[in-house]
């Protein structure tokens, strides 16, 4: 009788995609241009254009920038436009909504570009349960990517998952 450990979950064959490997490093900040209205009602397109005249767009650069507006204010779209405008040369990217958006972009640009035929009739567990803040749109859609190439897609930790989809025999 041999004492010797196997690692079952290692040889099953299971591919495990952990989304936190894919998390873009870099700070993440919230242009919010609340901050910018007059009296917090009304964004003066005069004042506005000064401001973007005199900022140090400088400082954003290598980092995402998620553009909003949270009062309840109506902000014309060529505002965030003009932002963008100066933001591009700087920030890694910058987008219209919150930091969850931001998020949810990134990630969506990023499993875009993965090469889903290598999941092929692959038993694939998602990872979930991490410490970085991946948006719950990202696991929609890295399901969504794999369901009609993988075998069968779980979601949870190799121990422990929770099955999610089988491809029929």
């Amino acid at each position: 009788m041999s004492n010797e450990i196997i690692n079952k979950v290692a040889l099953s064959g299971i591919i495990t995609i952990d989304l936190e490997e894919f998390y873009p490093q870099g700070e993440r900040i919230l242009f919010d241009i609340k901050d910018l209205l007059f009296q917090g009602l009304i964004l003066r397109e005069k004042d506005f254009r000064e401001f973007v005249k005199n900022e140090d767009w400088s400082k954003y650069k290598n980092k995402y920038v998620a553009l909003i507006c949270s009062a309840d204010a109506i902000v014309p779209t060529w505002a965030y436009m003009l932002l963008t405008t100066h933001l591009e040369p700087f920030a890694k990217k910058n987008v219209f909504g919150n930091l969850e958006t931001l998020d949810t972009i990134l990630y969506h640009e990023l499993l875009g570009k993965l090469n889903i035929n290598d999941y092929k009739d692959a038993r694939i567990v998602i990872k979930g349960c991490g410490h970085l803040p991946v948006p719950k749109a990202a696991y929609v859609e890295i399901a969504r990517l794999l369901r009609p190439v993988a075998k069968s897609i779980m979601y949870g930790e190799a121990c422990s998952t929770v099955p999610l989809y089988k491809q029929a025999k």
